[in-house]
């Protein structure tokens, strides 16, 4: 067959029934993306003939004697085509995995298709913008903005990747082939709970192509926990590589190792298996119950109560709720239920490993290798010298890929056999295997006084832990700082995280802040009712001040400084935009319109112990190499330590050249997770900036006779009184010294401080439908001083586009077996251009304590306050609380059509 790709003939044979995309991918044209193989997302996207299509939904012999053009072929980083220029400019992206099939998609927009968007769009999904970047975009606005030297911080700079992104050459974990590679493939539990009797692997490896088939026996028999932290004591070792007993749908049975993807799931499907079914148990509360299944032993001493498959509960209280109660006027009390909903990031997980020079090298879409090289050491009995672990760019995150979940298998087969070993998950394995949020029921129990002055809040909390209990403590921990937000003598916090026969739950943006804080804030709006006050007033009177204890479990010291009144600002912005757009027209008869506000605090880290350490050296081509581990996945943080660095040394970002996320190369780095990335990784790279600065001017003084004092660092030099020498004499000089200009500086994730958020929106809501249409969306954030103002307004639109997601249409429904029912993109249903309002961002003027140069981190508060205002703008449109998310119109419907049944009756 011939095939022209890109301009090139060539002559090649598809395998048969292979798609197009397998196959350009084949052939190295790694621009072309996997984001489900289900013609849902859009990331495949190239032309035919000059008309876009899914290339996964394409077989490939279909495109014999035609056109192909990928991203790469649509133009070169020194040869834009107009739209990757767009993309680069606007910016319209953030992680980059969805650009290349974005911009092939909307290259070929005319005019009238610009017109529509929605439906124009409607077949590439993002993740990560809020779509708001995309439209922009497509529509040819320029946000991104040129920084004068030492003048970085506070300007709009673009990505350092950004035209290696847009051009489809920005490699992803994915997008490589080594000579020799194997595919490992799992076979998974189909039951909730069994025991593994015996595995017949003899028809597996008669399979063509198959070299090996591992099982339970096959693998280290150490127990770990697939979490990452610096602290692995925080989470508990339950978990295996492979088990003998398996404990929900999903589990991983057996990994098959083969010359190709199709050879492996052949063997997969050839593995005989029997099971010993076991009682399972899907409720967290009927788990807690005497004789429920029990799903772990007690072997791990933090498991606390395995008998009532308790993995931790709390138990905190400041003041007495009891006489708080006796005080009250005017009490409320609800219980809320948050669903399991997924990360859908379009990159799904994987890694590849190989050996080199003895030591094994693992290449992997991670939040962190530095702690998955701590695991696999652990694991695998290696020392720190004979692993690297790196991420090139890495497609998505949102706290998913805070997880060892496919670096260990790898690892296995590669030490096993010598060759490499590739570990691709499919978009079902994501829904059904990798860690979701914790489905969370909270009951929330508020008294006031009738002036609205809190008495006594009250908050039981049950968390899903699923099987394994990665992540359920800390989760638990975190969902605590819901109560932090309000003044209120006496607070009790009880919480259980519970396991469950069902995937284990995990990180997710927002980390256990975002279900208590839908609870916590839809309780005060209820609560406000009562009282006859209005919701925002509500809020004024009780939320914590600057210089406020913020407490939550006990009133001990902490390590969290509260010195802003970002809250209250917040508070009042978002109150001035909504009565600034109230006289906007509804969409007009049968629909019923409400407004709806909600707040929440976040720490700017995690109260484990985070650390980072960050390498500034001044080169001899006079680039400045800045080497730091945080991982970029579309959180910025990149372009931020690049700013921050720029900035201190009086230079351009153009001058910075960075180097990240290898433990080779880099110094050690917990991990991009709970806005640490800026925060602590942040503060690292302004140290061993200011250290660079600081040796060069002492250098320069010395050269010249000047007192350092009187010394200033430019673009090109040193200015020393009324001399300037230029940075190649003062580079020439030290190297003909034995001298180089580098400093290696650590940060710490303490002391914190706290980021402010208020969410407000205006709904209409179809009577008769159930149907939700947002008029409009704005969110006030306190970010401190703001590093880069495009992507702080990016993180927020993005949030605020999950949380979306997340209230209105996502549900991971597991049916009574506990098998995921819906594990694909269309039937999950996260939200497309259509479905996401443009969000009006405010940044509160504001100065945080302890941040680099005064910032604060944004990436994950955004999202915590966006499901309870839109719980709470549906109360006030239709008069009826609904405290189960999702928020689908069928729900809605419903309940209307009996309010009416009963008003009527």
């Amino acid at each position: 067959m011939t095939y022209t790709v890109n301009g090139r003939r060539f002559d090649d044979e598809p395998a048969p029934g292979q798609c197009l995309r397998t196959f350009l991918r084949s052939l190295g044209h790694y621009g072309v993306k996997k984001g489900c193989d289900a013609g849902d997302c859009g990331a495949c996207t190239v032309w035919l003939d000059g008309d876009p299509v899914h290339s996964c939904l394409t077989p490939a012999f279909r495109a014999e004697g035609r056109a192909v053009t990928t991203i790469e072929g649509l133009g070169s980083p020194g040869n834009l085509h107009p739209m990757q220029r767009r993309f680069r400019d606007a910016p319209g992206f953030q992680c980059g995995f969805c650009t290349a099939g974005m911009i092939m998609t909307s290259a070929t927009f005319t005019e009238a298709q610009k017109a529509d968007l929605p439906r124009a769009l409607k077949g590439n999904l993002c993740r990560c913008t809020g779509y708001r970047a995309i439209e922009d975009a497509v529509r040819g606005v320029t946000g991104i903005e040129t920084a004068a030297p030492g003048k970085a911080v506070g300007t709009s700079v673009g990505a350092p990747a950004a035209d290696e992104v847009v051009t489809g050459r920005a490699a992803f974990t994915m997008d490589t082939h080594l000579d020799g590679m194997l595919h490992l493939k799992v076979l998974h539990s189909p039951h909730a709970h069994a025991r593994i009797v015996s595995i017949d692997k003899t028809a597996a490896l008669a399979v063509p192509g198959v070299h090996r088939v591992y099982t339970w026996e096959d693998v280290p028999d150490r127990r770990f926990t697939t979490a990452i932290h610096t602290d692995h004591l925080v989470d508990p070792d339950d978990t295996r590589i492979l088990d003998s007993t398996v404990r929900f749908v999903g589990q991983r049975v057996v990994a098959v190792l083969a010359d190709t993807v199709a050879a492996a799931e052949e063997g997969c499907r050839k593995v005989a298996v029997t099971y010993e079914e076991l009682p399972a148990v899907f409720d967290p509360e009927e788990a807690m119950t005497e004789g429920a299944p029990q799903l772990h032993g007690s072997h791990d001493p933090f498991v606390r109560d395995p008998v009532h498959n308790i993995l931790l509960e709390l138990h905190g209280n400041v003041g007495d709720v009891d006489a708080g109660f006796a005080e009250a006027d005017v009490f409320h009390e609800g219980t809320y239920d948050s669903p399991r909903v997924q990360h859908a990031h379009l990159e799904t997980h994987g890694s590849i490993a190989w050996m080199a020079d003895g030591r094994l090298n693992v290449r992997t879409s991670s939040q962190s290798p530095s702690i998955a090289k701590v695991k696999l050491g652990y694991l695998f009995a290696l020392r720190p010298d004979q692993l690297r672990v790196f991420c090139t760019r890495v497609g998505g995150g949102f706290g998913g890929k805070q997880e060892v979940i496919s670096e260990d298998l790898v690892a296995l087969a590669t030490l096993d056999t010598g060759r490499p070993v590739c570990f691709e998950f499919t978009r079902e394995e994501e829904f059904t295997t990798a860690s979701p949020r914790h489905p969370m029921s909270l009951t929330v129990k508020l008294g006031a006084k009738a002036d609205g002055t809190l008495t006594a809040l009250q908050v039981r909390n049950v968390s899903n832990t699923g099987a394994y209990g990665n992540h359920g403590g800390e989760t638990l921990y975190a969902g605590g700082a819901a109560l932090m937000i309000y003044r209120c003598p006496n607070k009790k916090y009880d919480a259980y995280s519970v396991y469950t026969n069902t995937v284990p739950s995990g990180a997710l943006r927002g980390y256990g802040m975002t279900q208590p804080a839908y609870a916590v804030e839809a309780a005060m709006d209820e609560l406000a009712r009562a009282l006859h006050i209005d919701p925002l007033a509500l809020r004024r009177r009780n939320i914590v001040r600057a210089g406020d204890p913020l407490v939550a479990m006990s009133d001990g010291p902490d390590d969290v400084s509260f010195t802003e009144d970002g809250l209250a600002k917040c508070l009042d912005l978002v109150d001035e935009a909504l009565a600034r757009t109230a006289d906007e027209p509804s969409p007009g008869p049968g629909w019923l319109v409400g407004t709806g506000v909600a707040s929440s605090l976040h720490e700017t880290a995690p109260p484990t112990e985070h650390v980072s350490e960050a390498w500034v050296t001044l080169g001899d081509d006079l680039v400045y190499e800045l080497a730091v581990g945080t991982v970029e996945f579309g959180e910025g943080t990149s372009t931020a330590h690049v700013q921050i660095a720029a900035n201190q040394l009086g230079t351009t970002p153009s001058r910075i050249r960075l180097v990240q996320s290898d433990t080779d190369r880099t110094g050690f780095d917990t991990g991009a997770f709970a806005s640490a990335g800026l925060f602590v990784a942040g503060n690292a790279v302004l140290r061993a900036a200011n250290a660079v600065r600081d040796r060069i001017l002492e250098f320069a003084a010395a050269h010249t006779g000047v007192h350092v004092v009187m010394c200033s660092l430019h673009d090109e030099g040193v200015v020393c009184g009324d001399r300037r020498v230029s940075l190649a004499e003062l580079v020439a000089l030290a190297r003909a010294r034995g001298i180089r200009f580098t400093a290696a500086r650590k940060a710490y994730g303490s002391p914190r401080s706290v980021t402010s958020n208020t969410q407000g929106f205006r709904i209409a809501v179809h009577r008769v439908t159930g149907e939700i249409r947002i008029l409009y969306s704005v969110q006030a954030t306190d970010a401190a001083v703001v590093i880069n103002p495009a992507q702080v307004r990016g993180q927020v639109e993005g949030g605020v586009a999950q949380g979306i997601g997340f209230t209105l249409t996502e549900n991971h429904r597991v049916d009574a077996n506990g098998v995921m029912v819906n594990p694909n993109f269309r039937n999950y249903r996260i939200p497309t251009y259509a479905d996401v309002p443009r969000t009006e961002v405010l940044l509160v003027a504001s100065s945080d304590s302890v941040g680099p140069l005064r910032s604060k981190g944004m990436a994950e508060c955004c999202i915590n306050p966006v499901a309870p205002a839109l719980a709470n703008a549906l109360h006030d449109a239709t008069g009826l609380r609904f405290r189960a998310l999702p928020l689908t119109p069928e729900r809605i419907y419903r309940r209307i059509d009996e309010s009416r049944s009963v008003a009527t009756a």
